[in-house]
């Protein structure tokens, strides 16, 4: 296993994808940003099933950024499976989500997200907050060592 400077982001709404992708590229903070619409489909991704049975699964994302309310399989549902697993339980897992639902909040923190994001409405602070994001995790913050 070993960590590449990529992104994960788990978005069904392809207008906050937009967004997201444009902050992390305006600030120069990421070279790859890999995207995946549904929950199923991020996990594939993670472990190298289905259409992703081609990606090398041991290559981790720097950090997923996940949205809760996914299709197929909701955000909780994969952050339990990434945690569940000792390939994925210590890549850093961002809840980057408009639900300010307090029952959300404490099961992600309860399933070992590192962070909880509520997107803000107007692009400006969005955009701020991607970029203070991805200079946390991806230049900031030590990766766990993999073996």
């Amino acid at each position: 296993m070993h960590y590449k400077k990529t992104i994960l982001l788990v978005e069904d709404n392809p207008d906050d994808e937009a967004l997201t992708i444009r902050a992390l590229k305006k600030y120069n903070l990421v070279n790859q940003v890999d995207v995946v619409r549904d929950g199923a489909e991020a996990l594939d991704y993670l472990f190298g099933a289905g259409d992703h049975s081609d990606r090398d699964s041991s290559d981790l994302p720097m950090v997923i950024l996940l949205d809760l309310k996914l299709p197929k399989v909701d955000g909780l549902q994969v952050l339990r499976r990434i945690r569940a697993d000792d390939r994925t339980k210590l890549v850093p897992v961002v809840i980057l989500t408009s639900s300010t639902e307090e029952r959300d909040m404490i099961e992600s923190y309860h399933l070992h997200a590192n962070s909880y994001i509520c997107k803000p409405v107007d692009f400006n602070q969005f955009s701020e907050s991607v970029r203070q994001l991805g200079l946390y995790w991806l230049v900031i913050n030590q990766p766990p060592p993999t073996h």
